[in-house]
């Protein structure tokens, strides 16, 4: 399963990877939920720089597609990333920080590079349980709902 989903397959020895400690169950929260699940695989579609920021274009599979969140997070080879406000055509945005951008090995990555990618989990949580929800059920818990609560992010 992990050489079929990740690129793991295709690392050699020596090769720089991203690695980050979990968190206790006892710290501090500051940044994005990622549990280190890799969903599949993603090919960057771009890459380039907005002042001091890198701007990082995903071209996803479209199973990723319905758990990808406008300003949500999705991790891209174990970094977590904010995904911008607009989806497009199976792609999406992602912005680096200057940090981010010299701390990890995304500044290696090339138009054309497999990465791995995990999807928000929130959003993954929710489609689920749309997905299960019968039209109508209880509560009105559904597409439209959503998007009356916590806006629209734009798609094309």
């Amino acid at each position: 399963e992990t050489l079929r989903v990740t690129t793991l397959g295709e690392l050699r020895a020596g090769m720089p990877v991203n690695l980050e400690r979990a968190l206790a169950a006892s710290g501090r929260f500051g940044g994005h939920l990622v549990l280190g699940h890799v969903d599949a695989r993603a090919r960057v579609a771009g890459l380039r720089q907005a002042g001091r920021t890198w701007v990082l274009e995903l071209e996803l599979p479209a199973e990723l597609w319905p758990y990808v969140v406008p300003k949500g997070s999705i991790a891209v080879d174990g970094v977590s990333l904010t995904v911008g406000p607009h989806l497009h055509a199976g792609r999406c945005e992602l912005f680096l920080i200057p940090y981010t951008w010299g701390a990890t090995t995304l500044q290696r990555l090339r138009p054309g590079d497999a990465v791995n990618v995990e999807t928000d989990i929130l959003g993954r949580y929710v489609a689920h349980l749309l997905g299960r929800a019968a039209p109508g059920a209880p509560g009105g818990l559904d597409w439209a709902a959503l998007q009356r609560a916590f806006g629209r992010g734009e798609r094309d």
